[in-house]
């Protein structure tokens, strides 16, 4: 790095003219803010923006959200994938309303102790709205500081986001918000992880991977593991009132959203064993699909019931329904379930 304080002005000039318009730029309302970075986080700016508008519409305060059950926070988060950060932002807003007086606290160490605050979204929350002096590192920040520093660190490693944060510190004692978001932004328009614009950068002249020639080699991180695959059955059961045999998950990964009857097949649950009643299905499945998670992957096959059910044959537990197609919105649906819906709907 060269001139610290001019690379910090190119960089605040180039942001306060370049910067995209969004919705949460527009507030210091700090709600708003946190929860635009936890939407944002494993999501693009353009899916986000219209979820984000959406909530705060329906939920305006923090109050308002801490009273709201957490089916409808999770039907509004619908298509964002990722529901663990919904139900930890709906539990830390609840404590913000019952024990801070429905303020999101200033101090980062009471923020940080929050259900799903984690470093990034602390520094990015407290820096953003309250101008705290401290720097977010995400995957633009490692990509962005990497490679002004020629730097061959594994950016997988947590001492490296920990030499990163100090290392930034000093461009954080003032402006904080301004200069995370610049970092971020830049990130994001320019300096990308493929075919970087090196051209347009306004902090060029700074950097040194540009002046050795290794930009296309930053940064370096570890391998990414293999993903496991997980092969899923799903079993389409109707009965006499074309409704759909429905249940609610149990597991961890997309707990409480509701499913067509979906059974690892490594597993020896069954369908049969959850509702008492044998029901033949077409051997051959009649749709397949894969879903991504970060750690994961499912290969679902989907098979149909050979012949409708009598309602009144099978006895519903607690975590079942049978679902009227044209009702689905009542109900709160992973993607992978509202692409087997659409199936159907078709």
């Amino acid at each position: 790095m060269y001139n610290e304080k001019r690379f910090k002005n190119n960089l605040l000039q180039w942001f306060d003219t370049e910067q995209r318009a969004m919705p949460w730029r527009e507030t210091k309302n700090p709600y708003y803010i946190w929860l635009s970075e936890v939407m944002l986080q494993q999501t693009q700016v353009k899916t986000v923006i219209d979820y984000y508008l959406r909530f705060i519409a329906r939920f305006p305060t923090i109050r308002d959200l801490s009273e709201a059950h957490e089916d409808e926070v999770l039907k509004l988060w619908e298509g964002l994938g990722y529901y663990s950060r919904a139900r930890n932002f709906h539990t830390a807003i609840r404590d913000v309303h019952q024990n801070h007086n429905s303020e999101v606290p200033m101090d980062p160490k009471t923020f940080g102790a929050l259900k799903g605050v984690g470093p990034y979204t602390q520094a990015a929350v407290m820096s953003i709205a309250f101008d705290q002096p401290l720097a977010t590192v995400d995957g633009n920040v490692f990509r962005v500081w990497s490679r002004l520093n020629n730097d061959t660190r594994d950016t997988k490693l947590q001492t490296t986001r920990k030499a990163y944060e100090a290392e930034l510190a000093p461009y954080v004692q003032q402006s904080a918000g301004d200069f995370n978001q610049a970092m971020m932004e830049l990130g994001a328009m320019i300096c990308t992880p493929k075919a970087p614009l090196c051209l347009f950068c306004p902090v060029q002249e700074h950097c040194e991977a540009f002046e050795q020639g290794t930009v296309a080699d930053l940064p370096v991180k570890t391998t990414k593991v293999k993903k496991k695959v997980i092969k899923q059955h799903v079993y389409l059961v109707k009965n006499e009132f074309n409704e759909y045999l429905i249940t609610k998950r149990k597991a961890n990964l997309l707990n409480n959203m509701w499913q067509f009857p979906m059974y690892d097949i490594e597993d020896e649950h069954s369908l049969e064993s959850d509702i008492g009643v044998n029901i033949n299905f077409y051997k051959q499945s009649s749709y397949q699909l894969k879903h991504q998670f970060t750690h994961l992957t499912w290969d679902i096959k989907v098979f149909e019931a050979k012949h409708i059910v009598h309602k009144e044959d099978i006895t519903l537990t607690a975590d079942m329904e049978w679902l009227d197609l044209n009702q689905k919105d009542n109900y709160n649906f992973p993607v992978s379930m509202t692409k087997i819906y659409q199936f159907l709907r078709e």
